[in-house]
């Protein structure tokens, strides 16, 4: 979004809330951004007021909270800026929350046509303008996938997830059957690639890395666990196996071979629910015999149909023309019944907030006392977990002795 802007000449600024944040330096360089602006709510919020676009790309509770703090800041009459709002996979949970956390947004980028329909009667229910709903698709695919490879399967990659499997148990054991399948195909070159290294996070955060879990067993030659990037590796895979991670999406647009892990079962808590039209749902038993599916036309023309040109320029497109003709769908949303009482929601959470202690303060301080608790408070909400983890482990060793 940042560079289709840039192209056509706006001046582009990236500002984060000043919140508990676990990016690492090398997290935020890899994402292709140097230089990241810290900013309290307050200022952000004043940031977007003198802002054209604002691009939301924030958990769907924090763009609900912006648009209702920018619905109360923006003068009667003045358009404000245009707030751009989406998702960066397929929406695997809480669809429906998601969904109206951005509908006060000008621009919903959608996904794809299911997730569409499915907006489009959640706002018909409500009394909400669907208007501001745009299909673009998700903004690393293209209109037109390249054709699955027939060729012999050589290279294997596997796309983990941070919380998907969530246990310790079935992420062992996923990444064993794993281990299993590059020993039953020595001449195949079997690639594990985490989402981020030990001691970095993302949105969600990973309890049980494969790094950590697999210490100490003893691996084939030709299994590796690789952090190099999903989109530089895809065009020298032949086959991308994952629990549902959206990458089997950018997989199959690359031309590779895609296979959903199964033994787990299917279950909203795997995600894999919402890949139970694809085809491409296979046991481990069935993908070392390479009885691999292809993708169901109907599922994939969902992602891949309707769709002339890439998601970002389809967004900027919409995005210029509500700044010519001053159009912001949002204030039809703004002047709501259901938006209108989300707002008094926030703000009776806002008066009862400043005037007791937090849950997790008050377990803090039983479990440690009100002094250590409440360091210990502070430590969590100030420091990220790259700090944090170390200190807990050095205090776990300290208190077992």
């Amino acid at each position: 979004m940042r560079d289709e802007l840039k192209a056509r000449g706006f001046s582009c600024q990236v500002t984060v809330p000043r919140t508990r944040s676990a990016l690492s330096i090398r997290q935020i360089s890899d994402a292709g951004f140097e230089d990241v602006h810290l900013r309290t709510w307050p200022e952000l919020v004043e940031d977007s007021l003198r802002s054209d676009v604002v691009v939301c790309a924030l958990a769907g509770p924090m763009t609900q909270r912006l648009s209702i703090d920018l619905s109360e800041a923006t003068g009667p009459g003045a358009p404000g800026p245009v707030l751009v709002s989406g998702w960066v996979g397929v929406i695997i949970e809480k669809i429906t929350a998601g969904y109206l956390d951005r509908a006060g947004t000008d621009v919903v980028a959608v996904n794809s046509a299911h997730d569409l329909a499915y907006f489009r009667r959640t706002a018909g229910t409500l009394g909400l303008s669907d208007g501001n709903l745009l299909l673009s698709g998700l903004p690393f695919l293209s209109s037109d996938p390249a054709p699955e490879r027939t060729g012999e399967i050589q290279r294997v990659l596997f796309a983990d997830q941070p919380t998907v499997p969530g246990s310790r148990v079935e992420r062992l054991y996923v990444y064993r059957r794993l281990i299993d399948y590059a020993r039953e195909h020595p001449d195949r070159l079997v690639i594990l690639k985490p989402r981020h290294r030990p001691g970095e996070d993302t949105f969600h955060r990973m309890a049980h890395h494969p790094a950590d879990l697999l210490k100490g067993d003893e691996l084939p030659a030709n299994f590796l666990i690789d952090y190099t990037p999903i989109g530089i590796q895809l065009p020298h895979v032949d086959l991308l196996l994952t629990m549902s991670s959206t990458a089997c999406l950018e997989a199959i647009d690359n031309g590779c071979r895609v296979a959903l892990v199964l033994d787990l079962g299917v279950h909203e808590r795997y995600g894999n629910h919402v890949f139970l039209d694809s085809g491409l749902l296979r046991t481990f038993d069935e993908i070392k015999k390479d009885e691999i599916g292809s993708p169901d036309p109907a599922w994939l023309d969902g992602y891949f149909g309707d769709r002339t040109q890439p998601a970002k320029r389809a967004i900027v497109d919409r995005v210029e023309e509500l700044l010519e003709s001053g159009d912001r769908p949002s204030h039809q949303i703004w002047g709501t019944p259901y938006f209108r009482s989300a707002v008094e929601m926030v703000r009776a959470k806002d008066a009862i907030g400043t005037s007791r202690i937090s849950p997790a303060w008050a377990r803090r301080m039983r479990a440690r006392g009100p002094v250590l608790g409440t360091v210990a408070q502070g430590a969590h909400l100030l420091l990220p977990p790259v700090i944090i983890r170390p200190i807990r482990w050095v205090l776990r060793r300290v208190s077992s002795r």
